[in-house]
């Protein structure tokens, strides 16, 4: 172990210089800072009101990653020659898109289980999405942790262990950013939809629209980074085409801030809400309305109760009179 090494071979965006690279991430970096503006302020109103909504908080923290990000590769278009720059800029940018994925993943899965109550709530398909993010977390850390590796080691074994863990990432990583098209396809395809469990605002045409379109943006960055990266290494001095810069900023920075602007205009905060607690009583009724359900269903409901006294009343009115 000694270094760090700077990479001898070429990565997508390369590396940045100051007449390029600086001009175009002040550019993100400022619409990065504007989504995150808006997506808290949506957060706060709607926490004022009593309507939590996570999800915006989380593309908040999002979009912070990337203005990190974005001002980690202008320090390091500055400093050139910084080897711990260009670690921590390959970290932001492989990090933050995850946010984005376990998102519209949470909201396919909202549909699934309102078209498939029994199935979506089950402890099988829970634990199963469970799994799914935890193991996103340990991939991340895993891909992390190999490229902080690769930028300390000049073993070859090392550095082909290190890509082979890099590899299976960013094909894992492209399988999560598709897999809500596949639950839209079960969604619209169930024969029960007119027994829909209806859950936040807007109609179903909208919400199918929206996770289809955002899936597609996703899975088309991940889908080429990924299939980049399987790509025979090629030396920094003879970059490939898929290399450039305008394809780093395209398929990374643009895809990302062209969802977090669907996900603001769209009103996903209204479309995809569902009440507090639903994960425990496995409906979107939420805990208030099941109680008033089991208490309308047994008869112990305050209406009934009321009615109750109210005829006792009645009748102790009736004997005294008599």
């Amino acid at each position: 172990m000694g270094g760090p090494y700077m990479p001898k071979t070429a990565g997508m965006g390369l590396r940045p210089t100051i007449a390029l690279d600086v001009p175009i991430c002040a550019v993100f970096l400022a619409l990065f800072l504007t989504g995150a503006v808006c997506h808290m302020t949506l957060f706060r109103r709607n926490l004022a009101r009593g309507h939590k909504f996570i999800p915006s908080a989380v593309t908040f923290g999002f979009c912070m990653s990337r203005i990190v990000a974005n001002a980690i590769r202008i320090a390091w278009a500055c400093h050139g020659s910084n080897i711990s720059l260009a670690i921590a800029a390959q970290i932001f940018v492989a990090a933050g898109v995850l946010l984005l994925f376990i998102l519209n993943l949470l909201y396919a899965q909202r549909m699934f289980r309102a078209v498939y109550p029994v199935l979506g709530w089950s402890r099988a398909v829970s634990w199963a999405f469970k799994a799914l993010y935890t193991l996103v977390v340990i991939t991340i850390i895993m891909v992390i942790t190999c490229v902080v590796q690769s930028m300390y080691t000049l073993n070859t074994n090392t550095l082909r262990i290190d890509r082979d863990i890099q590899l299976y990432g960013q094909t894992y990583f492209a399988i999560i950013s598709f897999l809500p098209i596949p639950l839209l396809l079960v969604v619209l395809l169930s024969p029960n939809r007119k027994q829909i469990e209806q859950f936040g605002s807007g109609t179903w045409i909208a919400k199918v629209l929206i996770v289809a379109l955002v899936a597609l943006l996703l899975c088309l960055g991940a889908s080429f980074r990924a299939a980049t990266s399987w790509m025979p290494p090629r030396p920094f001095t003879d970059p490939a085409w898929y290399h450039s810069k305008a394809c780093f900023y395209v398929f990374d920075f643009g895809i990302d801030i062209l969802v977090v602007a669907i996900f603001f205009v769209a009103r996903v905060d209204q479309r995809f809400w569902v009440p507090n607690g639903s994960s425990q009583v496995r409906h979107y009724r939420g805990p208030a309305d099941e109680k008033s359900t089991r208490s309308r269903a047994t008869g112990d409901g305050p209406g009934v109760r009321d009615l109750e006294s109210r005829g006792s009343s009645l009748s102790r009115g009736k004997t005294e009179t008599k």
